[in-house]
């Protein structure tokens, strides 16, 4: 049973990955969508649908057929019968997004989560830290929204307050968790404001239009205002989240002697990035935010470029014998018989020779190997495991 723990938990990850990717997909589709039709709306021209409320149309041509998308500015005057909502796309992408953390950072906590030459904690600390990071990120943002969200230059003082606070927390994330696991909670962090948004005062505040159309009332536009305001800031999210939810997989980035610096200026440039592409559904296209987003990321790769590492090579070619001292040392604790990651093990010169192209992808090329360096790898040994698959 213990030998098979591993297995079923390497199968529930990639099934919550891949459910968690389609959901995610769904929700940022549905988002850009909308936020490209609300910005490529015109004014009907048509009488009618002005008497009728109709704030903005558009007419497409989409797989053969045309659509004509209208927008009213309040409600329509009549409860539709089959009305749409979009909620479930966000809250199966949290869902599934905090399952899958839950499993792969959470039950190995002193491995995903801590790193002793960051900050040392408890296992136990490092769950609490953790949940407590993305659970005050929603209370700080919406605080934000309350305080700066109304009056005027409103927009302004909201967008500066949150780029203050998501650079505060992305140097906290970095200096208290493994770099790896702090670049993924801040993106988590983000995200989970964003589900919130729709949990919170989006879908809340649809329900109350529908509820003051059934009592026969006018809806207050107030809700449309705030489902707007909250509705836009996620649109700007997006990028800065798949950008922090991808780095897992670039341990050059989360590893850089800056990460924190490397993270924030990855996630700004993706929302001026994304700020370009609103703008363009202006027909205003912001090239100053799109050429300032792609400097922003060219700084972030200089940031993170690797300084040359002052080493010795060894003179002759490593042995068989001297690399599995290295692997037993550094590897073999998670990739054994009882234990055997990702269903690999590496308990014998066999199956160390067996793995040979895998043990240097990860370990020498893409360096996640060890996580997070838990079993302090050095340099000279990195360089002998990749002399020794080079002489093969």
């Amino acid at each position: 049973m213990d030998s098979l723990l591993p297995y079923l938990l390497d199968w529930a990850n990639m099934l919550l990955r891949w459910l968690h990717l389609i959901v995610g997909i769904a929700w940022i589709g549905s988002s850009f969508y909308f936020v490209w039709l609300d910005n490529s709306l015109t004014a009907p021209k048509d009488e009618k649908l002005k008497s009728l409320g109709v704030s903005g149309e558009l007419w497409a041509v989409h797989g053969g057929g045309f659509y004509n998308p209208q927008k009213y500015l309040l409600a329509p005057a009549e409860l539709p019968q089959n009305l749409h909502w979009f909620y479930w796309e966000s809250y199966s992408t949290w869902l599934s997004g905090f399952a899958l953390f839950c499993i792969a950072y959470l039950l190995s906590p002193s491995i995903m989560l801590v790193d002793k030459n960051v900050f040392q904690m408890s296992a136990p600390v490092a769950i609490l830290a953790a949940l407590g990071y993305l659970v005050a990120g929603w209370f700080v943002y919406d605080a934000i929204c309350r305080l700066f969200g109304v009056g005027d230059d409103a927009d302004k003082k909201v967008a500066v307050s949150l780029i203050l606070y998501v650079g505060i927390a992305a140097w906290v994330a970095c200096h208290l968790f493994a770099g790896r696991a702090a670049f993924l909670m801040t993106g988590a962090m983000i995200a989970t404001i964003m589900s919130a948004n729709v949990l919170v005062w989006i879908i809340p505040g649809q329900r109350k239009v529908i509820a003051s159309m059934k009592r026969g009332e006018s809806p207050d536009p107030i809700h449309g205002q705030r489902g707007k305001q909250r509705s836009v800031h996620n649109t700007y999210f997006t990028l800065p989240v798949l950008f922090a939810m991808l780095s897992n997989h670039y341990s050059g980035l989360y590893n850089a002697p800056d990460n924190w610096l490397v993270l924030i200026l990855v996630m700004a440039g993706g929302a001026l990035i994304r700020h370009f592409f609103v703008s363009r559904h202006k027909q205003a296209p912001s090239l100053t935010a799109l050429a300032l987003g792609v400097t922003l990321i060219g700084i972030a790769a200089w940031k993170a470029a690797p300084a040359p590492v002052g080493i010795t090579s060894p003179t002759a070619t490593p042995t068989l014998a001297q690399v599995e001292t290295i692997i037993n040392e550094r590897c073999v604790s998670c990739h054994n018989a009882q234990m055997a990651s990702k269903n690999i093990r590496l308990d014998g010169p066999d199956r160390i020779q067996s793995q040979l192209p895998l043990i240097h992808q990860q370990v020498v090329v893409t360096r996640l190997m060890p996580i997070n360096n838990s079993t302090a790898i050095t340099e000279e040994e990195r360089l002998k495991i990749d002399l020794w698959f080079k002489s093969q």
